[in-house]
């Protein structure tokens, strides 16, 4: 793990806004720019998904990203790269520590394969993204790829496989970006209530941007 706090206040921030337990958001952070995710009552996970805005069809790649830093995890230094190979933005601060590159969205078929038929329809992540690419009009299904879990705690054990456990994180924590080009950042706040992730109570989210 890599803690470093920011100089930055959350005063002086230009724009700041909560995302209520469970719902989406969708929103652009320009190149220099830094963007704050903001953990406001602790164990939240927040779904996470990065595209240029120029070109929307460039999008966070986590193999290249992974590989380039040789780490499945994220924290202060690691730079999130796209699919064309260009630096989308770089972690510059984080109270947490790490961030889980690997554990994906819920979505209906998870929702079936790991606990039961019966939560098919719960709300997922992978439902909030795709209501907000419909509003938004610039995405569509085919742009939703692997996300970031930022407060995620997804252990890979030694046998190579995942487990979902309690998180890391905890009320205040956050983590820093600061964006190379100008980004369209898609965020589901997650809503799942069958692992540990949000603590079985999901929470709203804060996001900050500064320029």
């Amino acid at each position: 793990m890599s803690l470093t706090s920011s100089a930055l206040s959350a005063d002086s921030a230009r724009f700041s806004h909560t995302i209520p337990a469970g719902e989406p958001y969708l929103f652009e952070v320009k190149a220099g720019q830094t963007l704050r995710l903001l953990d406001l009552q602790g164990n939240q996970a927040i779904d996470t998904l990065f595209y240029s805005a120029a070109n929307p069809r460039e999008r966070y790649d986590p193999q290249r990203t992974l590989r380039r830093q040789n780490n499945a995890y994220l924290t202060t230094g690691s730079v999130l790269y796209s699919n064309l190979g260009q630096a989308l933005l770089s972690i510059v601060a984080d109270t947490c520590g790490r961030h889980d590159t690997l554990g994906g969205a819920c979505a209906q078929e998870s929702n079936t394969v790991r606990y039961a038929h019966d939560k098919r329809y719960m709300h997922s992540c992978r439902d909030n993204f795709l209501c907000a690419c419909l509003h938004d009009g610039r995405l569509n299904k085919r742009d939703i790829g692997a996300n970031i879990n930022f407060f995620m705690n997804v252990p890979v054990t030694p046998e190579g496989g995942l487990t979902f456990e309690d998180g890391i994180s905890a009320a205040g924590k956050y983590v820093e970006l600061k964006a190379h080009k100008d980004v369209i950042v898609l965020i589901s706040n997650c809503p799942q209530l069958n692992n540990p992730c949000n603590g079985w109570n999901p929470t709203p989210a804060q996001v900050l941007v500064w320029d």
